[in-house]
């Protein structure tokens, strides 16, 4: 009995140094550390590097094995840029999956250029182009961030709800500006709102006052603003307020950000804007998290990006543990139901379940699910903006 008992110890022993000494998964992680997000890109990154970290601290992950990332710079808008860094992620990294990239007009490039071609599958929590449904991507791109169709549906509805019937729009000159631009417009005038100016804002202008010219002699008296906070949105903000334009604004996701609030301070107050995400209880303990392991602050899609490596980290057990099944099905089943509903704080026991040939039903910090597209659907927070940052009055 006793050398039945070491036999089986020194096996098991044996079967885990063997793991352990395998490669690493390697994911890679691409996001806009330069340009017009780099004040929430350390925060989104460090969200989806704190759950794949806590995979690893199971010791369950594929028998063993851990999970290595590898940080690279899209810098959010320059597409040459970032699809340089994606193929450097792949070819001379060699990663496995990639969590990213981040904006979306560098999403398309990187995953119609890089990742798919190359057999790569790739999930972003942060871009949100309607275009980025349709395009052909072999089943390899998926995004937990929901498609700016429904924010635009959702702005409306907060514009409606808000009193608010007509303005004037300026969005960032690219794919995310110009389809959220529209999502919104069409739903704003289907409610009975008019959108009474739309001008487009290129990125990096050193002065934006002939844009914010325009906007004023529409006779509108509140500024949407789809841009970017560390760049052309922050520069139409303070276009704005130094000429005595406009004192009120409308902020979509990538304007609603700690950075624009220390920029601007009291003068933002009683403006508003959506981001993704809710209040739930799961959600304020998400919050919690974050800041006890070092990542303060308030910037978008955190949840998402969390939500992304944990699925990601899921889907390699699935894969691994059900022969046959590829990896972006195995992501599909580890993220919609049927299954054990998993939390944000649950990681190691849904590595657990899929290793005992379980199923789960990953809910997350987002409460993410996919269509059969790779899209998320997901609720909005209705935020409104106060001297010292802003804070959620409805969820929607």
């Amino acid at each position: 009995m006793f050398r039945l008992t070491s036999t089986t110890a020194l096996l098991a022993f044996s079967a885990s140094m063997v793991a352990a000494s395998e490669k690493p998964v390697r994911i890679g992680l691409l996001f806009g550390f330069t340009g017009p997000i780099e004040s929430m890109a350390p925060e989104i990154a460090a969200s989806a590097e704190l759950a794949l970290e806590k995979a690893n601290k199971t010791g369950l992950f594929l028998d063993g094995r851990q999970i290595e990332t590898i940080r690279a710079d899209s810098t959010c808008v320059d597409a040459p840029r970032a699809v340089a860094a994606a193929e450097r992620l792949v070819t001379a990294d060699q990663i496995d999956a990639l969590i990213g990239a981040d904006c979306s007009g560098v999403a398309g490039a990187v995953a119609s250029g890089v990742t798919v071609p190359n057999g790569i599958l790739s999930i972003s929590p942060t871009a949100t182009s309607p275009n980025l449904t349709s395009f052909r991507d072999n089943g390899l791109f998926f995004r937990t961030a929901p498609s700016d169709t429904r924010q635009g549906e959702v702005l409306a509805d907060v514009l409606i709800a808000n009193g608010i019937r007509s303005l004037a729009v300026t969005y960032t000159a690219n794919d995310y500006g110009k389809g959220l631009a529209v999502s919104f417009s069409e739903a704003f005038s289907k409610k009975g709102g008019e959108v009474l100016v739309e001008v487009p804002h290129v990125d990096g202008t050193g002065d934006y006052s002939a844009e914010v010219a325009t906007l004023a002699a529409s006779g509108a008296e509140i500024l949407l603003v789809a841009g970017y906070a560390d760049q052309g949105g922050q520069a139409i903000v303070r276009s704005a307020l130094d000429l005595g334009a406009f004192d009120r604004f409308v902020f979509p996701d990538g304007m609603v950000a700690a950075s624009l609030v220390a920029t601007f301070g009291d003068a933002l107050v009683g403006s508003i804007g959506t981001l993704p995400g809710s209040e739930t209880e799961d959600a304020v303990a998400f919050d919690a998290m974050l800041l006890e392991n070092g990542i303060p602050g308030q910037a978008p899609y955190r949840a998402e990006a969390y939500d992304a490596a944990a699925l990601l980290a899921f889907a390699f057990q699935a894969a691994h543990h059900s022969e046959g099944t590829s990896l972006s099905s195995a992501l599909m089943r580890v993220a919609n139901a049927p299954g054990v509903e998993i939390g944000h704080s649950e990681i190691e026991t849904g590595l657990k379940i899929l290793a005992e040939g379980g199923e789960i039903d990953y809910v997350g910090a987002s409460s993410v699910e996919f269509t059969p597209d790779g899209d998320a659907t997901g609720t909005y927070r209705e935020v409104v903006f106060t001297e010292d940052g802003f804070k959620t009055v409805a969820i929607r």
